[in-house]
């Protein structure tokens, strides 16, 4: 096997080029107030998540490279070590929030991110923030959640206090499966059932739907959270919406069910399909070349040609987002597709409400 050499462009590119600092955890640590410590076990960790240094940020750049230029025969020994895969001790981190500080084993760092790894086994200490500011509470509530209910990975909420309403679905998920079962189930092992078999289906259908790039500053989860709990908490009668009781039953149980049908790659897209008739004021010289138009359009599907004060009687049907508004999409269809056409004298748009159509 060919041993790794730190050979001149390497250490140009180690220790050259322009310098920059790393994060001092001593300052992180006083401007977030962060005293209370958990510790965190062992476990990869992102690299690129790593940003400062306890005690030492004045001995490397940003990059983790020693300030200090020559030659470093214990990192080349440890790239060697590496690349012949042997096993290396985990590095020890402090983390503040989504940061991470490294306490030792900053050669097997630069090292590992030398050789292009994007992960790093570390022995995580995690220092809990309590400086009084809304990103420090939020903070507080989802890892609170997170440790109580066992899981790996976070739920990202932008509001105070609403950690309460998911707590409550696992609470009712836990006496579901406890009757199903016949036997107790702790609350952990409700929350893994719940994230597995609601939480991630549910959540999955809203990231196909693209929902979130309509609502600026809000994340997936909170997301999930207002439709969950439209569906499942309030249970409030409406007249209009109610497509989505197609996608997402009005009981929590029965979504599960539905869910457990499906792989994770046949979800269902959080779409909902809307009927609308066209009316069509053209002028006659077009009207032939305006039907080939318009029946060449995907979302037309009749084209009717009839005498009186309308033209042209089209029914369209297009898809939305279940939380976008018909009137919106119509719209941009008609304003889009349709009114463009030369031609096209006038348009008038009607909504059908209750139909009933022969096979």
């Amino acid at each position: 096997m060919a041993m790794f050499s730190l050979n001149s462009d390497l250490l140009k590119n180690l220790f050259g080029g322009k310098k920059c600092d790393l994060r001092s955890f001593h300052a992180v640590q006083q401007q977030e107030q962060a005293v209370d410590s958990v510790e965190r076990g062992t476990k990869p960790v992102p690299i690129e998540k790593i940003v400062g240094t306890v005690g030492r940020y004045n001995d490397f750049d940003c990059e983790f490279r020693p300030r200090r230029q020559g030659d470093n025969p214990r990192l080349q020994r440890i790239i060697q070590a590496m690349q012949a895969g042997k096993s290396m001790p985990p590095i020890s981190l402090y983390q503040i929030k989504d940061d991470f500080f490294v306490l030792d084993g900053h050669h097997r760092l630069l090292a590992a991110k030398e050789l292009g790894l994007e992960e790093i086994r570390a022995c995580i200490l995690e220092l809990l923030p309590s400086a009084d500011t809304l990103e420090n509470q939020l903070y507080r509530e989802k890892i609170d959640f997170r440790d109580q209910a066992g899981l790996s990975a976070t739920i990202e909420l932008t509001e105070l206090d609403q950690f309460v309403h998911l707590e409550q679905q696992i609470r009712i998920h836990q006496a579901f499966l406890e009757r199903q079962q016949g036997q107790e189930i702790s609350y952990k092992q409700a929350a893994g059932d719940w994230y597995q078999t609601i939480y991630r289906p549910l959540v999955t259908l809203i990231k196909n739907s693209g929902l979130v790039r309509n609502f600026s500053g809000r994340t997936v989860d909170d997301l999930y959270l207002y439709i969950s709990e439209h569906q499942w908490g309030e249970k409030r009668e409406r007249k209009y919406g109610i497509g989505i009781d197609k996608l997402i039953p009005r009981d929590m149980e029965a979504f599960r069910a539905k869910m457990a049908e499906y792989t994770q790659q046949k979800y269902p897209e959080m779409k909902q399909s809307i009927t609308v008739f066209v009316l069509i004021n053209v002028e006659g010289k077009h009207e032939q070349r305006i039907m080939d138009r318009l029946f060449a359009l995907d979302e037309v599907k009749e084209l009717h040609s009839v005498h009186g004060s309308i033209d042209l009687i089209v029914k369209v049907v297009l898809q939305r987002d279940l939380l976008s508004s018909d009137a919106e999409v119509i719209s941009q269809f008609t304003h889009s597709m349709i009114r463009p056409i030369r031609g096209v004298k006038s348009t008038q748009t009607l909504i059908p409400g209750l139909s009933r159509v022969k096979e």
